[in-house]
């Protein structure tokens, strides 16, 4: 008898929804852009998700993303921003694409605060560059350094790469790299953001920059990591290559 319930039980209960009905409305929206050879490709870029993270989403195709969300209630877009963490890369991308619009500073960083505990890739990080934080960016720099010395690799990488982004031009000070240079980290993708930082910096800032990589103030591999880069790029003078490549510690 207990068998038989069983069985009715089973033949009684409704049959699961087909999986785009499982889908919120911004995923299905995604999946309209999906190109699986592209999602395959960013997979290897992107060696710290699974393959199945990935929609396939191309980064032109993002603005005709954000003019669909438009058709949504505004409720539809708000559930998603607090609704962490995502399931999908392209998720992701879509959350930083939306705080990058945010146009008052206060709500665009406390957007960014909300999500940077579940950025998870570099391609997402790297997406960052909010105007309302470029314009208020002395007012940001405390949070910059906060988050250059969290212990998640990913908010490292956000607080250097907008340091990078914000603070190496006309308004520049020798000790905005001092923190950086002083980050000492097992995470490639941290010390690849400081390499980047530097060779930033020696493009734009030669005669600070360069008192750190003479005086050796990074570890081996960034610093030689942000020597190779900064030759690679068409913006330092051969003769400062020539000083850069003498300076290798082997």
């Amino acid at each position: 008898m207990k068998t038989l319930q069983n069985l009715l039980s089973l033949l009684l209960r409704p049959l699961p929804r087909k999986i785009t009905d499982l889908m919120t409305q911004i995923q299905k929206i995604l999946f309209k852009y999906q190109d699986t050879k592209y999602a395959d490709f960013s997979a290897k870029l992107v060696p710290t998700l699974p393959r199945e993270a990935f929609i396939g989403v191309r980064s032109p195709a993002y603005k005709e993303v954000i003019r669909e969300l438009k058709t949504l209630p505004p409720t539809e877009v708000e559930d998603f921003l607090t609704d962490l963490p995502h399931k999908y890369h392209e998720e992701n991308c879509l959350q930083i694409a939306l705080i990058n619009k945010i146009k008052n500073y206060e709500e665009c960083l406390k957007a960014l605060e909300a999500f940077l505990p579940y950025v998870n890739s570099w391609a997402v990080s790297d997406g960052l560059n909010p105007p309302a934080l470029k314009k208020n960016r002395l007012q940001l720099l405390p949070k910059l350094q906060e988050w250059i010395r969290s212990d998640k690799p990913f908010t490292q990488r956000v607080g250097m790469l907008l340091l990078m982004k914000y603070f190496l031009d006309d308004d520049f000070k020798v000790e905005y790299l001092e923190l950086p240079a002083s980050i000492r980290s097992d995470e490639y993708y941290v010390n690849m953001m400081t390499a980047w930082l530097f060779a930033e910096a020696l493009v734009k800032q030669w005669d600070a920059a360069i008192t750190f990589i003479r005086g050796k103030k990074l570890d081996v591999w960034t610093h030689n990591k942000a020597i190779q880069k900064a030759c690679e790029s068409f913006r330092v003078s051969p003769e400062h290559k020539e000083y850069l490549r003498s300076l290798r510690i082997n």
